[in-house]
């Protein structure tokens, strides 16, 4: 049971030691879905153009379901709603192997794909609703900014080595034992940690702070203040896959495609890294500069990818790569967090998340079909252009401020 305790101490007493290493764990499963069907498609039907349509579909899914998820949970409760979307979702993932595998017509694939999609359990999102209603309840108000902006990084830090990890546990698993093997354990961690999740108890102090507020209208979901953050979180998204999919287009010219994975992994270290000591930023460099500026690194490390030429060069741009995208998430789920109509605040966190695996969907098929008719060298420029989606989406950010300020 979650006790009530004094305001001055730390976020992880209010939380308990384990809730982080839970709730780490349970969002791993939706960063290896998208990567897991693909993979697992690919190799049983022997079709890289129905493992992308299926991939999508898995985005397509998360995309019109997932904020749903969200708003039941505004409503009913996390608890309530992550328990039997968690069991359901797992157990269409542990099915998915016999359905691909077996002689299912392709049309029917495509639909356990949907439905994985749609069934995802949107655990980021409802762990930053918690964490921002622990802070919000019970730090001392003199705590609050700080805490709350350490609690963001380390969320966006945690986002990031999930969506690398992730991919890279299904090329291992994959490679050194089967594609459905990923798929399978995708459906076990679900099972096991995501109800852990469900069932902490940092899950009833939301509900019952959701309950006493008064919930705003829906349409305030439709603030462009709020869809421009929605716009640059689809951009990273967008990056994710199409970083990915171009990579290992790019080792499969060059041997070695089994490697892609742990490349990628690269992005990991720096990302991470910078987005757990962006909290140490001063306050007069604003979360729309740094937006800004991050998204420009993002951008310029994605030209750089586009020009390298041997497999040395796409590792070192890889790790500068990193730098870029923690501090850019972070700040994204920050403003977020801050323009998130009252009581909606996992609505608005789910339609966040969503937007970063619709995008890797989306560009994991399209880049995959662009590499086997246009070649690598076209794939490899995609992740420059999900980056210039996510400067422009900084730019219409820092007008809109400087026009409310104005106002």
């Amino acid at each position: 049971m979650l006790h009530a305790r004094p305001s001055d101490v730390s976020l992880v007493s209010h939380t308990g030691r384990w809730y982080f290493p839970i709730a780490l764990i349970a969002r791993l499963p939706f960063a290896m879905m998208v990567v897991g069907v693909l993979t697992l498609v690919v190799a049983s039907r022997d079709s890289v153009a129905l493992g992308g349509v299926n991939s999508a579909f898995v985005g397509i899914g998360s995309a019109i379901f997932g904020p749903m998820v969200g708003a039941a949970a505004d409503r009913f409760g996390q608890r309530a709603v992550l328990v039997p979307v968690g069991l359901a979702n797992a157990a269409l993932l542990g099915a998915f192997p016999f359905v691909v595998q077996g002689t299912a017509p392709d049309l029917a694939v495509l639909a356990m794909s949907f439905l994985i999609g749609a069934s995802a359990p949107q655990v980021a999102p409802m762990s930053r609703t918690r964490l921002v209603a622990i802070v919000r309840q019970r730090m001392a108000p003199d705590r609050r900014e700080k805490v709350l902006g350490g609690t963001m990084a380390y969320e966006s830090a945690a986002d990031e080595v999930v969506f690398i990890v992730g991919p890279f546990l299904v090329g291992l698993l994959a490679t050194a034992i089967a594609p459905w093997v990923a798929v399978a354990g995708a459906s076990a961690l679900t099972f096991v940690f995501v109800t852990a999740f469900a069932l902490h108890p940092t899950g009833k102090l939301v509900v019952r702070g959701a309950t006493e507020a008064a919930q705003a209208p829906a349409r305030q979901l439709l603030d462009p203040r709020l869809v421009v953050v929605v716009v640059g979180i689809l951009g990273v998204g967008l990056f994710f896959g199409s970083t990915l999919t171009s990579l290992t287009a790019f080792m499969e010219v060059h041997g070695e495609s089994s490697q892609a994975g742990l490349l990628y992994g690269l992005m990991g270290f720096g990302s991470a890294g910078l987005a757990l000591g962006s909290a140490l930023f001063p306050r007069a460099f604003g979360l729309g500069w740094r937006w800004l500026v991050f998204g420009l690194v993002l951008l310029g490390g994605s030209v750089a990818f586009a020009l390298a030429d041997s497999v040395l060069a796409v590792g070192i741009v890889l790790a500068v790569l990193g730098f870029g995208i923690g501090p850019t998430l972070v700040t994204q789920y920050s403003l977020g967090s801050a323009r998130s109509p009252v009581g909606r605040s996992a609505t608005t966190m789910t339609i966040l998340g969503s937007a970063v695996i619709v995008g890797q969907s989306l560009a994991s098929a399209v880049v995959g079909d662009v590499a086997e008719r246009a070649g690598t060298p076209t794939a490899m420029l995609f992740p420059a252009l999900s980056a210039a989606v996510v400067v422009l989406a900084a730019v219409a950010n820092l007008v809109m401020e400087r026009r409310a300020a104005t106002r």
